[in-house]
């Protein structure tokens, strides 16, 4: 699904390969079908990313009647993108070309994940750790973001539509950023992050960043799915922690059941920290320092203050709700009875977090 999408040279093949990848993660969510929880996810994620999906068809629908083709080269021609700046669409005084990115945008936010489209996302975590980590930190959730680089020439015809794509990637990052900070479940802090992280990328796009933001995407990749098996890994020996007490109560993935881990899982504790501090942006060592400062000085050096200030708010509040989860998790004395029974995960979950890492 996901080659599908990057290698097509049209947005019907596109489609294809966005609806295969919605396929996948509605699946996968509800691994656990037993769980009504994993259920309920499943269906939660399938209808909400729908709702994006109809608007997008909509929007391809719109520029094949105006166009006659789907085909990017054919589509990018000085001649088409002129006509379409030109073509009033009689929609929110939004030009032809305003609209159908607009509709194609709508899209992205119910796969990336954008407000008010973002309520599928926390409760996905229900799926399997590495599906976290691969599908909704590292690939599929990316592919709205994907999508709307691909189609950045016809975005960036009507300065309305990047306005609202600015505005709502800035308002996702500080939103979700803000929610992380509550959470207590050790996914479910990652899943706001990680719906964070993309409106940082929807917000680069918003403001013309587009290099930025394929640079954020393929560094979150790395130390987003880093994060995500690291939890993977701390659940796993929590979980040992239990059968070893045999009180089955305790939440394996609640962090204030957890402390001290850093003494019982030190290939865990190190990994995460590094991917933690990538996530936070900690200067000239990490890659995610590198591709948050240039969103953050593309917004700033563009004239885009608003964005600039929202964004580097929420970054502050990144690096603080990821030191809070390392702290809850790592440092300290162990909690709980499970806590002190946890142990290391074996070579086969710590060897991908060192090659992340």
């Amino acid at each position: 699904g996901m080659y599908t999408l990057v290698v097509s040279d049209n947005l019907l093949t596109l489609f294809v390969g966005w609806e295969i990848m919605g396929l996948c993660s509605y699946l996968l969510i509800g691994f656990w079908y037993g769980k009504p929880s994993a259920r309920n996810a499943a269906v939660k994620a399938f209808m909400t990313t729908r709702i994006g999906d109809v608007f997008m068809l909509l929007g391809i629908a719109f520029l094949y009647s105006a166009t006659g083709t789907l085909t990017y080269r054919e589509i990018f021609t000085e001649e088409i993108l002129h006509t379409l700046a030109i073509v009033p669409s009689g929609v929110f005084g939004l030009s032809a070309a305003g609209l159908i990115a607009l509709l194609l945008f709508i899209g992205t936010i119910g796969k990336s994940a954008q407000f008010p489209l973002h309520v599928w996302l926390p409760d996905a975590m229900e799926g399997p750790t590495p599906v976290s980590a691969m599908i909704h930190a590292a690939t599929m959730v990316s592919a709205g973001v994907y999508a709307v680089i691909r189609m950045f020439p016809l975005l960036s015809l009507d300065p309305k539509t990047m306005t609202i794509v600015a505005f709502i990637g800035a308002f996702t990052a500080i939103f979700a950023a803000t929610i992380a900070v509550a959470q207590n479940d050790i996914k479910r802090v990652l899943a706001y992050s990680t719906i964070s992280q993309l409106g940082f990328m929807i917000a680069a796009l918003g403001v013309g960043a587009y290099v930025a933001a394929v640079f954020h995407l393929i560094t979150h990749a790395f130390f987003k799915a880093l994060l995500f098996l690291g939890s993977g890994s701390v659940i796993h020996g929590m979980e040992h922690g239990v059968l070893h007490t045999g009180n089955h109560k305790v939440d394996p993935q609640d962090m204030f059941n957890m402390g001290g881990l850093r003494k019982k899982m030190p290939i865990t504790f190190w990994t995460f920290l590094i991917g933690g501090f990538a996530l936070s942006g900690f200067p000239i060592i990490t890659a995610g320092f590198w591709s948050k400062d240039e969103i953050l000085a593309d917004a700033f050096g563009h004239g885009h203050l608003a964005v600039f200030i929202t964004l580097a708010v929420a970054a502050f509040l990144t690096a603080f709700y990821t030191m809070r989860q390392i702290t809850l998790t790592f440092l300290g004395e162990p909690r709980t009875e499970e806590a002190k029974h946890a142990h290391e995960t074996p070579w086969t979950m710590t060897a991908p977090l060192v090659v992340l890492s």
